[in-house]
């Protein structure tokens, strides 16, 4: 909380200084884009605005998308999403120098916009460094670091200049899936956990990388928005090592190994697993303000009634274990046909050959026995 407290302090000084100095015809307004890393964290890139006035020597960048580890109940805040970020700045020069560290490209768009605008903006920025303005509610498609800049650009602008391309032919999660390509198990939890609303045509324009591309052909005032397009560092592409813990060859492999062991407590086990992350994505669906977890049809695959399922193979009552056998079958096969269209199909796919599999057999199996002590009894 120390840290936080100098933080503002710096800040404040920043914002006495610059509020009491007007840009001069020479200053620049761009946007800054920041390419992907490999943290978590870092899979979708970073959108600034950078107020740069050598006159005045000024040369700022303004960021959203920071938050307090020590706000109390961070991680229940944070699942709830009700967990408050807010906007911070730092001098360009560290910036540069953290993305060039963590080997990410640097793009800059510098803004085609007349004085009284670049001044309106740069009133905007210094006035919500203070205010209740400071603070937002993060959403991850709806309200981001690109949204909020994009946000303050159109504001000033006075119409919605920057959006996105129509018509639309993606939804969002078409255009989130290409960014987790070599992170097989980020990709995994992020389908998995992400309900209906990723599925929509993706209305909203939400990642840095996305922006920068829409910028190079956006308009205004009959001039295009953005004058100059410029690299100011390009990342270095590092090579790609597969491995068999980064890929889904490990998961094919487990469940490959589940389906052919068939053992009852193996089996039961992983269920009780499957069953309980089920039970994971309805309760986050109902107590989570993120619209992207709710109606999860993945609930259909990973599914919390799987427990009666295994209970029933524990009753040894094969009525019920045909019973609830089947009930899991139709949602196996209706989870397979709301995802048949899908760019998660082959992801998920695994899982419902395995589920299939499994839960077919069980019942074939039951059948047989019932058979056999009818037949026994007759």
């Amino acid at each position: 909380m120390k840290k936080l407290y100098t933080f503002f302090l710096f800040l404040f000084s920043i914002s006495n200084y610059s509020q009491s100095n007007s840009l001069t015809e020479s200053s620049k307004v761009s946007i800054l884009t920041c390419g992907t890393g490999n943290e978590s964290y870092s899979l979708y890139g970073h959108t600034g605005i950078r107020i740069k006035d050598s006159l005045r020597g000024i040369d700022i960048v303004y960021n959203y998308g920071a938050f307090d580890f020590d706000t109390p109940n961070f991680m229940l805040k944070f699942v709830k999403g009700d967990l408050q970020y807010f906007v911070t700045t730092n001098s360009y020069q560290d910036f540069e120098y953290s993305y060039k560290y963590e080997n990410r490209s640097i793009y800059e768009q510098e803004l085609n916009i007349s004085i009284e605008k670049k001044q309106e903006l740069y009133k905007n920025l210094n006035s919500s460094l203070f205010s209740d303005d400071r603070f937002y509610t993060y959403k991850f498609i709806d309200r981001n670091c690109t949204t909020m800049v994009i946000d303050k650009i159109n504001e000033i602008l006075g119409e919605e200049i920057i959006t996105t391309v129509k018509p639309i032919a993606f939804s969002y999660r078409d255009i989130l899936y290409p960014y987790l390509e070599n992170h097989y198990f980020e990709k995994l939890g992020i389908n998995i956990i992400f309900g209906e609303k990723v599925d929509r045509k993706a209305e909203t324009l939400f990642l840095p990388l996305e922006l920068h591309s829409v910028l190079k052909n956006s308009q205004y005032n009959g001039k295009l928005l953005v004058e100059n397009n410029k690299t100011i560092f390009e990342a270095e592409k590092l090579e790609f090592k597969e491995s068999l813990i980064n890929s889904p060859y490990l998961i094919i492999l487990l469940l490959a190994l589940i389906v052919f062991i068939n053992n009852k407590k193996i089996i039961s086990v992983y269920f009780t697993i499957i069953a309980l992350l089920g039970v994971f994505l309805l309760l986050v669906g109902i107590y989570s303000f993120h619209e992207e977890v709710l109606w999860n049809y993945n609930i259909l695959l990973f599914n919390p009634l799987l427990c009666c399922f295994i209970f029933s193979l524990y009753k040894r009552n094969s009525k019920i274990i045909i019973t609830w056998g089947r009930i899991n079958l139709i949602c196996i096969i209706l989870h397979f046909l709301l995802i048949i269209n899908k760019v998660d199909l082959m992801l998920l796919l695994p899982f419902t050959i395995a589920h299939f599999v499994i839960v077919s057999r069980i019942i074939i199996t039951c059948k047989k026995e019932t058979k056999i002590k009818k037949t026994i009894v007759l």
